[in-house]
């Protein structure tokens, strides 16, 4: 291979030098067969890439808000060399905040949330990157990433999975990797009495089964063994892949048999009727209210008036912040409870599985919230927007155990710097913890003992003004090919994060709670590992749970 290499590049170099026409050998393109159809890749050499191939029929006319059909039978050819369009977009509404406090989140959200894709409601289609040469039958480990974006924004074009392949094959544990598309937003999570009393409720969730059911059926064909899935995510994309171990009893129907969740856990979500005011809200601006079906009238309605009417709804970075418009809710049929009271019923897959957050989780979402700088604002925010009916006695203990003291509010250990505003780190530490942190302990202390968990507190960019180890710093750790991505690999290939090239991490149990810390070290461009205790903030934890549990979102 090496002689036919160098003669190769001599014969370039020779005619090129002469004039002469080159020819230049092609890569013939990858190809896959599914059922009758074929499907042409590409190819960098290293990595096979299959993107955009539908594994839904398109949710438009009367499958728009219903559950997801998978497509016939494939047949024909196929060129599937480009993502498919994102499931459409809800506007996204950053607040205008000026000076660095604006510039900082500027450049944040544009480093880790890149431009998505065109969007198109025809949107169901997944991805599959390989190994170069990888044969059906290899019986390769498979990783399969749901994308975060707040339930709201997202798609998988955002995410280069070919680092994530390219890494396993330097460790010698290659994997596949899939990424699909799911319904966000009011197209995949409406929410109402009218939604739940016609079994469509979750449908971005649904979309995502639908997606894994698809894994199983043809992940063999490109050289993926079924049998060793690992569904994986950020944000949205972890809180569904909690969601998706706790549906059906637990039982994983053999679609997966291990889960990696980064900053998202079981959230404290109830009942789907909780949606109704936005439901009505929705159906009043499509011209809906006088329908005798108005679900029926939201599937017929013009897509452009239905989409001026989403955008218009709140958004995750409207001052309402992360008690979301649309977002998963018992709907009684994909989740038949709401789903931390599921982990207490035992309704978990017994799988092997790691779940972990940043630091400072809630600093980005308390952007929107600036204009709240009074302890007497703080009380009637978190009683009006999250926690509706709470006792005074009870805000009293939670504003002790959540003080004003700079010093002690998020981004953590900053002292008296990122003040925002006298209230903003105040803010930050409750919401954080509200809908990650402590949702993450109450998972692991329900499940720890009952099956091999790992957790971890990523760290780094603590240094970034205002927002510190911010909600999605984490994924540089994976994309960007650090040590995270080899956990991840590691994971895939054995359900155990640990390996050659990190140090070693012990499992969660309730007696000893030990988490990996991802640390910035103090020379530039080296990253630390290291352990520490999951005894952080217990007091304020707690009883924000058991205030969770009593006044579920």
């Amino acid at each position: 291979m090496l002689v036919r290499s160098s003669l190769s590049l001599l014969a370039l170099f020779a005619g090129a030098a002469l004039g002469l026409p080159v020819e230049v050998e092609k890569r013939a393109s990858p190809t896959v067969l599914l059922d009758q159809g074929t499907f042409v890749g590409s190819s960098d050499g290293t990595t096979n890439k299959f993107l955009g191939i539908p594994f839904g029929k398109a949710p438009v006319g009367n499958l728009r808000f219903s559950l997801p059909v998978a497509v016939d039978a494939y047949n024909g050819t196929q060129t599937v060399t480009s993502y498919g369009p994102a499931c459409p977009q809800q506007a996204f509404d950053f607040p205008q905040i000026p000076g660095l406090v604006g510039d900082v989140a500027d450049w944040f959200v544009n480093t880790i949330y890149n431009v998505i894709t065109p969007s198109a409601e025809d949107c169901l289609s997944l991805n599959v990157i390989v190994p170069a040469g990888t044969k059906a039958g290899a019986n390769l480990p498979v990783a399969v990433w749901i994308f975060g974006g707040g339930f709201e924004i997202g798609g998988p074009d955002i995410y280069d999975g070919s680092v994530i392949v390219k890494r396993s094959i330097e460790l010698g544990e290659p994997v596949v990797y899939v990424s699909m598309n799911y319904r966000v937003s009011a197209y995949g999570f409406l929410a109402s009495q009218e939604v739940k009393d016609a079994g469509v409720g979750n449908l971005g969730l649904q979309d995502q089964r639908l997606a894994l059911r698809w894994v199983q059926k043809y992940i063999s064909t490109f050289g993926g063994d079924p049998s060793k899935v690992t569904i994986w995510g950020e944000s949205a994309g972890a809180i569904s892949v909690a969601l998706q171990m706790l549906t059906n009893g637990g039982n994983t129907e053999g679609l997966f048999r291990g889960a990696f969740m980064q900053s998202g856990s079981p959230i404290p979500v109830g009942d789907i009727t909780h949606g109704q005011n936005d439901y009505d809200t929705l159906v009043s601006a499509t011209g809906c209210s006088g329908a005798a079906d108005t679900l029926q009238c939201l599937r017929e309605v013009p897509f452009a008036t239905l989409k001026q009417a989403v955008d218009s709804s709140p958004g995750i970075f409207s001052p309402q912040s992360l008690r979301l418009a649309w977002l998963p809710r018992v709907d009684g049929k994909f989740l038949v409870d709401a789903p931390q009271k599921l982990v207490q019923q035992g309704s978990v897959a017994n799988i092997p599985f790691v779940n972990g957050d940043c630091d400072d989780e809630g600093t980005l979402f308390s952007l929107s919230n600036i204009n709240v700088t009074t302890e007497d604002e703080v009380r009637s925010y978190l009683s009006s927007n999250y926690i509706s009916g709470i006792s005074s006695s009870d805000l009293d203990q939670l504003l002790t155990l959540y003080p004003s003291d700079i010093t002690q509010g998020s981004p953590f250990d900053t002292g008296i710097l990122n003040v925002v505003t006298p209230e903003f780190k105040r803010l930050a530490s409750i919401q954080g913890d509200l809908v990650f942190q402590a949702p993450r302990r109450f998972f692991l202390q329900n499940t720890a003992d009952k099956q091999p968990v790992w957790s971890y507190i990523n760290k780094r960019l603590k240094v970034t003004p205002i927002l510190g180890s911010a909600h999605g710093t984490d994924i540089l750790n994976v994309y960007g090919g650090s040590d995270m991505a080899d956990h991840v690999i590691n994971f895939v290939n054995n359900l155990d994060p640990n390996g050659a090239t990190v140090i070693s991490w012990p499992k969660y149990t309730t007696a000893s709670p030990q988490l990996l810390e991802y640390y910035d070290t103090i020379i530039p461009g080296i990253n630390g590992l290291q352990l520490t205790t999951d005894d952080y903030r217990v007091d304020a934890m707690n009883f924000m749970t058991q205030l969770s549990l009593e006044f579920p979102i």
